[in-house]
């Protein structure tokens, strides 16, 4: 089947095999828990010899140890290692996996395992492209996850991709079809429980594809988004929820198998041209839009909010509070239209800023412009949080300082993206840590 008119390719998924233990196998997205190395410590643990995806992926909590070289290179090996020794296998045929995940925070967010194609998607600012980043992606932060791509032998993602599907056509209908159950268990650390369907019927493949199809119409597009002949807006079908930067990654090591081809045409089936990822439709009562709060370490806060007042002028203020709750309240009055209001917690306790008359449509965006050019001047850093009690516990340390920001809307996301460009990275997320994609399916790039 060819579905190059949606970027869709219907993948052969590997799974590992009966005797592998699923729960000792399933580890969570590679960039959380960043700043909290007892959470991995504890997954080391618990995985201890088993097979596990824990060996073929790299936590980012250890990107600056000095052994990534090594560690990179035992990845390489222990995936090639997985599919010789059976670990690792094909399912059946080649399909999707329907699944249906149960969080702390939802009893069920639907998704569905397919193929992109990287033909079709485009990271850099101002794309038109049919899959298109929602953040912006930072080309600085590619060459690591490039290094562990580049000779990897399979692709586990942990990306989850959305799709803007209001009357639940595409991914929904699929749970009311009989389906055999792939695996079923609970996933470690607490975080919940996972079902994987295989839908490998044809009638069933076609069917999705058709009603992708139906949401890439034109004609449906720009009435759905009430854009007009004259703006001319090319359709927007997937848009990047989580992953970004490692569908950035699986982007670049594609166009550089087609730099150095001597004939591109030739390579156009090339396994590496897709990548892997969970579909969930945005609309999906599962699915919550969090927010990513800033933590920065290293610094003098005081000296901080002095420059931030500095750096904005008049329409700066900074409040400090009695109490959190004291914080809210307050911030809950101040919050009126033109006006930012973000929430910080250090040593000395809690506060707010207030930013009047802002030059950005986004709190974080406010806040950004100023941390980027602090960062450059003094020698702290920045780290992305999810969850108010991580920020509470480390922002509260002496040193550091922790901001709360707000949620976006997500429903007004691919509006967002199609009419505004891409967002400020790391601007939203999809549930908390503990809710992220585990990595599960994976299937040779190679």
């Amino acid at each position: 089947m060819n579905f190059d008119k949606i970027g869709l390719q219907v993948p052969e998924i590997l799974l590992p095999c009966k005797s592998v233990d699923l729960q000792k196998w399933a580890v969570v997205a590679c960039d959380q828990y960043t700043s909290q190395p007892d959470y991995w410590n504890q997954v080391k643990a618990f995985v201890d010899d088993a097979p596990s995806s824990l060996n073929v992926i790299f936590p980012e909590v250890y990107l600056e140890d000095k052994d990534s070289e090594q560690r990179i290179e035992n990845i390489n090996n222990t995936m090639q290692q997985y599919l010789d020794d059976g670990v690792l296998e094909p399912m059946p045929r080649k399909g999707f996996v329907l699944v249906d995940r149960k969080t702390s925070q939802a009893a069920s967010r639907k998704g569905l395992i397919v193929a992109i194609d990287l033909e079709q998607y485009d990271f850099n600012k101002g794309s038109q492209t049919l899959i298109r980043a929602t953040e912006g992606t930072i080309v600085d932060r590619l060459p690591p996850r490039v290094k562990v791509r580049q000779d990897a032998a399979i692709e586990l993602p942990h990306i989850m991709v959305l799709i803007d599907d209001p009357e639940r056509t595409v991914i929904e209908p699929l749970f009311e079809a009989s389906l055999a159950k792939i695996y079923d268990f609970d996933l470690m650390m607490n975080s919940g429980h996972i079902k994987g369907y295989t839908v490998d019927d044809p009638e069933l493949i076609q069917q999705v594809a058709d009603r992708l199809e139906h949401l890439a119409s034109p004609e449906v597009f720009a009435q759905k988004y009430n854009i007009s002949d004259a703006e001319q807006k090319a359709v927007l079908l997937y848009a990047m929820g989580d992953g970004n930067h490692s569908l950035a990654t699986a982007k670049a090591i594609w166009e550089k198998i087609k730099a150095d081809a001597d004939d591109v045409d030739s390579i156009m089936d090339h396994k590496a041209r897709y990548a892997l990822v969970e579909l969930v439709n945005i609309h999906d009562e599962g699915l919550a839009f969090e927010p990513i709060h800033r933590v920065v370490f290293d610094v003098q806060p005081e000296q901080l909010l002095a420059e931030l007042q500095a750096y904005f002028g008049e329409h700066c203020r900074v409040h400090r509070c009695e109490s959190e709750a004291d914080m809210k309240a307050s911030a809950a009055a101040s919050n009126e239209n033109n006006v930012h209001i973000v929430p910080f917690i250090d040593a000395g306790g809690f506060g707010y800023i207030q930013i009047d008359q802002p030059s950005y449509t986004l709190e974080l965006a406010t806040l950004e412009s100023f941390l980027n050019d602090y960062l450059e001047k003094v020698s702290g850093k920045v780290d992305f949080i999810h969850g108010d009690d991580i920020v509470r516990e480390l922002g509260a340390k002496a040193g550091n300082m922790g901001f709360f920001l707000p949620p976006i809307s997500k429903d007004s996301l691919f509006k967002t993206i199609i009419f505004d460009g891409v967002l400020p990275r790391k601007t939203f997320s999809m549930g908390e840590a503990d809710e992220k994609r585990f990595y599960l399916e994976a299937r040779r790039i190679k």
